[in-house]
Parts: structure tokens; C-alpha cells; sequence
């Protein structure tokens, strides 16, 4: 016999006696259900005629009874709503994924190619000149529920690391877009970035995405260490020659933190954590430019699950600060201006005291106050994991697509208010004029830097 509560596990992936939601656990679901007194356990999904559907794929008709069972316990037993709330969205039906590429993107041949001799400066590195991209950063880079079906709050904890926007090298750029798929038209020999689900210590998916859901800036310095010992310990890197791209972005558990800590959480610790992980990398990675996407407004939060009862209660458990309503959105909004000032300092030259080695922010989140919107003015949740709070796969290809337009504009003239509603704009190609990944230098002056593409 296959059970309801057996059905329920296969659909969210994940054993329901183990669940654990950013620190709080919840054991034995399969017993809060009985609590519930939700007789379900013996009952067979029934496909409307009488037939006993194969194991893991009930019916449309079942999960919408099942559903409306678990709405009329969770009312009549006046159980916890949050928790009611978690175990509705469970079985509720899920859409299809969202996503976003863009088929057949190219730029003129001659900006593809690699420098005709290597490089010897990083301000007059091509696209096609990086051969290793990595990571650092917390579970938006991990890409936590990225690849969740509408309502799987539990599918949130899954790391779906070959859909992060930064690193992940699932699929292609005709179907969905990140650093990685954009930098592979370039170089299809590129090495490192994570592919499928998984945790950072597994090699075969993460490879050199070294980030940890949960982390905040002050870990940054170990994984910045286990970033190191990646490349050191594979022969495919070849630490001392190749050209790399470390991409970074962290932030949003610092701010989560900052209400319970405000004198603790400050910005110019959030400042010098950052800045002490990219000068361990400065101090022992060759030939790397950093790439660090500013900070985002965690204040966004609040207009996105405004009158959402199942987000706002799942950002009780992630984001704390979210919902704690001493502080309030300009307070919030404020504390994250204060975070993106402090970290722009460390753009001032700082870490470009040698030609292997610079820093570009990416500041396309700073000035952005609005989410991204339905025609009718809502926020659209397809941009979301069902939490609300981490992107789905086609928020991280929006977000891609906003970075490698970024990283193509020279310093100063960086856009500072990512539109993620309107996909109008095209991803961008290297300027004919100095077609490198844009630093503060070639920015100042890129005839200095100006070398000849391979023939």
C-alpha cells in the first residue's frame, strides 16, 4: 500500500521526519500530521476511477482533497498557523518552472577570441582569457530552492547550485542564463563552476563554489582558505598560469543578524570581513580578479510578502530582522546603504598594487527599491524560491543577466538600479573600444592596456 504520508515524502523530496528550516528543526512531521488528526496514512491515491495511482505520482483530484483536508484540520484544530501554512504548500500543486535564456546569443568574432599572447596584466584581461571561475558567498549563491516547484518550502533547502547565478553551469545559455553559461560562449573550456544539487564538500557538483548557506561576512576568510586548497588540490587548475574570476556576494545574514545586534553587525565590520577574504586571496591566488556584487536592500522583503501570510511566516524562521517591526523599513533600508557605502571603499585602489591581482564591485542592487513587478503592480513571486526570499531559477537568470552587463561597464559608469521586470534590455558585449572585463584602471585609461586579440 502506498500511503499518503508515503506520497508526501517522494513530493517534496525530503524525509518529513527530518526537516530543517535555517537552524529551527522540526522532527517527525509524519507524527504532527496524526496530531492533526488527518487520516490519511491508509488511504489510497485514487485517480477518480477507482485505480490506484503508481507510487509518487497521485492524481491532480488527490492532492486537491488532500489539501483541502489539511485547510479544515489546520482551522478546526487551531494548530500552529505557520506550521499548518508549511504543511498546506507541501501538497499543494506546483506549476512549472520558470526560466530564462537567451538562444543564439554571440558578439562580433573578433571580441570572442582570446588575447593573441597571455595576459600579463589583469586590466587587459578578455572574457575569453578566464579559464576558472569559483565562488564565495551564503545560500544565494548555493542557490537554495532555485529549483523548487511553486510551494516546496521544503525544496528550499536544497542546494541547487548548477542554477546560481554566479557559477552554475547547468544547461546553457539558450535556456537559462548565468556568469558561468555566458563566459563558456567565450570559453568553452572554462573550469569550475557547480553543477546539479548539493553541499560545498561535494566535489563532483560544487566544485569551486566554496559557498555555505547560512554564512555570514566574518566567513568568508575560511572559505576564502577552502577556495585555495580546491585549486591547490586539482590538477585541472593550474594555480600559478591560468586567469580566474572569483565571484562574490554575501550580506543579506549580516542585515538578518543586525536587529538583534546593531552594535555588533556594523558596517565597517561587514567592511573589513570582506575586505580581509579578498586579501587572503590578493596574498596567495595569481592572476585573479574579483568580482563583488553589492549589497541588496533586505527592506525589498517586506512590499514582496506584504499580505503573503505563507511567506511572511516562513521569513520568520529565515530572516528574523525581516519581521521584527521595532525596526522599520527605512531603518532597515538605511543599515543596507550604510553596508554598500562601507564596501565600496574597498575599491580604492587597495588591491590593485600588483598586475595580477584587482577587485571590481558590481553595483547593480544598490539604488534598487522596487522588486520586480507583475503588469498589474504586484510583486512577481516567479522571480522567488517559495520562501519569498532566495531566487528560483528564473530569478538567478535575471539577476546573470543584470551581472555580465554590469562587469561590461567600466567603473563610474556602472548601473546602479537593476530592473529585473523588464527583460527589454540585451546582454551586453564587450566594448569594441577596450573589450575587457571592465577594471578601475582600464576604466581610467584603457589604451595603456590595449592588446590585440589571436588571430
Amino acid at each position: 500500500m502506498h500511503s499518503h504520508v508515503e506520497s508526501l515524502q517522494t513530493a517534496t523530496t525530503l524525509p518529513l521526519a527530518d526537516l530543517s528550516l535555517t537552524g529551527h528543526r522540526f522532527n517527525g512531521l509524519s507524527v504532527i500530521i496524526s496530531v492533526m488528526e488527518i487520516s490519511i496514512a491508509d488511504e489510497r491515491w485514487a485517480n477518480g476511477q477507482g485505480e490506484l495511482q503508481e507510487p509518487g505520482a497521485p492524481s491532480h483530484r488527490a492532492i486537491t482533497r488532500v489539501e483541502e483536508r489539511l485547510r479544515h484540520n489546520c482551522k478546526e484544530e487551531r494548530m500552529l498557523k505557520t506550521l499548518c501554512a508549511l504543511i498546506v504548500a507541501l501538497v499543494a500543486t506546483a506549476d512549472e518552472m520558470k526560466d530564462y535564456g537567451i538562444p543564439n546569443w554571440s558578439c562580433d568574432a573578433e571580441l570572442m577570441k582570446r588575447s593573441k599572447t597571455f595576459p600579463k596584466s589583469v586590466h587587459s584581461l578578455r572574457p575569453a582569457d578566464i579559464d576558472v571561475i569559483a565562488a564565495l558567498g551564503d545560500s544565494l549563491t548555493a542557490a537554495n530552492g532555485a529549483g523548487a516547484v511553486v510551494n516546496d518550502a521544503v525544496a528550499v533547502l536544497i542546494q541547487y547550485r548548477g542554477l546560481a547565478f554566479g557559477i552554475g553551469g547547468d544547461k546553457s545559455l539558450d535556456e537559462h542564463v548565468t556568469l558561468t553559461n555566458v563566459l563558456r560562449k567565450f570559453n568553452p573550456n572554462l573550469f569550475g563552476y557547480s553543477t546539479g544539487t548539493g553541499s560545498a564538500n561535494v566535489w563532483k557538483t560544487a566544485k569551486l563554489n566554496a559557498a555555505i548557506p547560512g554564512a555570514q561576512t566574518d566567513d568568508l576568510v575560511g572559505q576564502a582558505y577552502d577556495l585555495i586548497r580546491r585549486m591547490k588540490d586539482h590538477p585541472e587548475v593550474d594555480y600559478d598560469n591560468s586567469w580566474k574570476l572569483v565571484h562574490i556576494f554575501i550580506g543579506g545574514n549580516d542585515i538578518c543578524n543586525w536587529c538583534d545586534h546593531p552594535d555588533v553587525e556594523s558596517e565597517t565590520k561587514f567592511r573589513d570581513n570582506i575586505g580581509a577574504a579578498v586579501q587572503i586571496l590578493k596574498d596567495n591566488m595569481p592572476k585573479t580578479i574579483v568580482v563583488l556584487v553589492g549589497m541588496l536592500d533586505l527592506s525589498l522583503l517586506r512590499s514582496i510578502d506584504k499580505g503573503k501570510y505563507f511567506c511572511d511566516a516562513l521569513h520568520t524562521f529565515e530572516c528574523p530582522c525581516e519581521r521584527e517591526m521595532n525596526f522599520s523599513d527605512e531603518a532597515i533600508r538605511e543599515q543596507c546603504k550604510k553596508y554598500m557605502a562601507t564596501e565600496q571603499e574597498l575599491q580604492d585602489g587597495r588591491f590593485d598594487t600588483t598586475e595580477d591581482f584587482t577587485l571590481v564591485i558590481q553595483p547593480f542592487f544598490e539604488d534598487l527599491n522596487v522588486p520586480p513587478l507583475l503588469p498589474d503592480g504586484e510583486p512577481d513571486l516567479s522571480f522567488f524560491a517559495p520562501d519569498c526570499f532566495h531566487f528560483s531559477a528564473y530569478g538567478h537568470a535575471v539577476v546573470a543577466k543584470t551581472l555580465w552587463n554590469n562587469i561590461m561597464q567600466p567603473v563610474g559608469a556602472k548601473d546602479k538600479t537593476a530592473n529585473l521586470t523588464d527583460l527589454s534590455q540585451p546582454l551586453a558585449c564587450p566594448d569594441k573600444d577596450c573589450p575587457f572585463i571592465r577594471t578601475t584602471k582600464n576604466s581610467d585609461n584603457c589604451a595603456q592596456y590595449m592588446t590585440p586579440a589571436a588571430n
